[in-house]
């Protein structure tokens, strides 16, 4: 409470608030707007049965569920993202911008991902149209509806993506990552209201453990959010003139989570691969379209195999996606130049092997807890014999890093007033 009022005590800091808290009642009008044209009992019935969409539609903010002009949400930026970083791998000079040529190729690089953006935007669009169609959601549609449609979900996109840099301008948070957060957090009224509707007396002591089991999972999601292991650094002692610098410690701090939900994004991407290619040959071939897609639902109706696919997949991506952002050779080599070691191991290369070995072990722990947050729905199910009761465990791991980050940023700027008043 005392943090709220030094918020709204502070004028530079309660404008920036309440930029941010208007910019997303314009995302929640927007993803209120639906195109022409849907079956909502249709609509709501297919997503339900499709935990796939369903996960797409929480990053929409439920604008999935309503077909509205935002239906895709933020998801064609952050495939773009996760595309341009893997060129970083292939083509040296995509490395050399986004790591080496500070603030300016960052924006460069930023600005490569919006370019992206617009055809990933208008190819899924597209895909999700004509898979919508197949299940009678919407109906059969002329040439000039669908690309007046695919133009509307791609300019919301698109959108939505300027809507998350003006956030992030304001230092509270990231944008992309406020408007994911806030699209959660509207829906948890939704449920509450349909587990009352649904209330059955005789279920009761499922209902506790089902309260309790949410409770452990929020508190681990907290714990894993912010746990890591601090390697040790020690500075040799610099004698320059008649001054000394150096002999100080500090250490290096290793995220248990190093990807964040990243790994369940490109997961759910491989996922939705066979879908969206099912979908596209639709336009020239409706037979092998046909077969494609129940080859899918088959393999999406088998929850064991779905739910083992997918916790492979999370846990071989939270790997490989480490490996690019964490360079242990690098960082060996960045400690060796400003005169850092870690005690008891020799600098240089024996520095990044014990760097290396100790994200891999610490790793291990993180993406088997990723993969357990990524099936805790078909978990939970299973558990309770419940479809209202799933705990979104990739909900919460969202929920619970944004708010960490916005405590963290508002703090930051507190202290940082605080001292500019001394």
């Amino acid at each position: 409470m005392n943090k709220i009022i030094q918020i709204f005590q502070t004028s530079d800091l309660r404008k920036k608030v309440l930029i941010v808290a208007g910019l997303l009642v314009v995302f929640r009008l927007f993803s209120a707007i639906p195109i022409p044209g849907i079956d909502a009992l249709r609509l709501q019935s297919f997503l339900q049965s499709n935990q796939l969409i369903g996960f797409l539609n929480l990053f929409s903010g439920g604008g999935l569920e309503k077909l509205s002009i935002v239906m895709l949400g933020v998801g064609p930026y952050i495939t773009a993202t996760i595309i341009m970083q893997l060129l970083t791998m292939i083509f040296p000079s995509f490395k050399e911008m986004y790591y080496e040529n500070g603030e300016a190729g960052r924006a460069k690089f930023n600005r490569y991902s919006r370019y992206l953006t617009v055809p990933l935007a208008a190819l899924q669009g597209y895909s999700f149209l004509n898979l919508l169609k197949s299940q009678q959601v919407l109906p059969a549609l002329s040439a000039f509806d669908v690309v007046r449609n695919v133009l509307l979900i791609t300019a919301g996109s698109i959108f939505l993506v300027w809507l998350g840099e003006l956030m992030s301008e304001q230092k509270i948070g990231n944008g992309v990552s406020l408007l994911i957060f806030a699209g959660i957090v509207s829906r948890i009224p939704i449920t509450v209201r349909n587990l009352f509707i649904n209330y059955d007396p005789s279920l009761l002591p499922t209902y506790i453990t089902f309260a309790l089991l949410s409770i452990v999972v929020i508190a681990g999601v907290v714990f894993v959010s912010e746990g890591e292991r601090k390697v040790p650094i020690a500075y040799s002692k610099r004698i320059r003139g008649n001054k000394m610098y150096g002999g100080s410690t500090s250490y290096l701090p290793l995220k248990v989570n190093q990807a964040g939900v990243i790994p369940i994004i490109f997961a759910i991407s491989i996922l939705l691969f066979p879908q969206l290619i099912a979908q596209i040959t639709g336009a020239f071939s409706p037979d092998l379209s046909l077969k494609l897609n129940s080859i899918v639902s088959r393999f999406l109706g088998n929850q064991a195999l779905y739910a083992t696919m997918y916790f492979s997949l999370v846990v071989l991506f939270t790997y490989f996606y480490t490996i690019i952002t964490f360079d242990p050779e690098e960082i060996s080599k960045n400690l060796q130049r400003s005169g850092g070691f870690i005690p008891g191991i020799r600098p240089g290369q024996p520095s990044g092997e014990f760097l290396k070995k100790v994200i891999y072990r610490i790793t291990l722990f993180g993406a088997l807890f990723l993969g357990l947050i990524a099936i805790l729905p078909n978990l939970t199910q299973i558990a309770t014999g419940i479809q209202l009761l799933t705990i979104g465990g990739t909900a919460l791991l969202i929920v619970v890093s944004v708010a960490i980050e916005i405590m963290k940023q508002v703090d930051s700027q507190l202290v940082l007033r605080e001292y500019e008043g001394l």
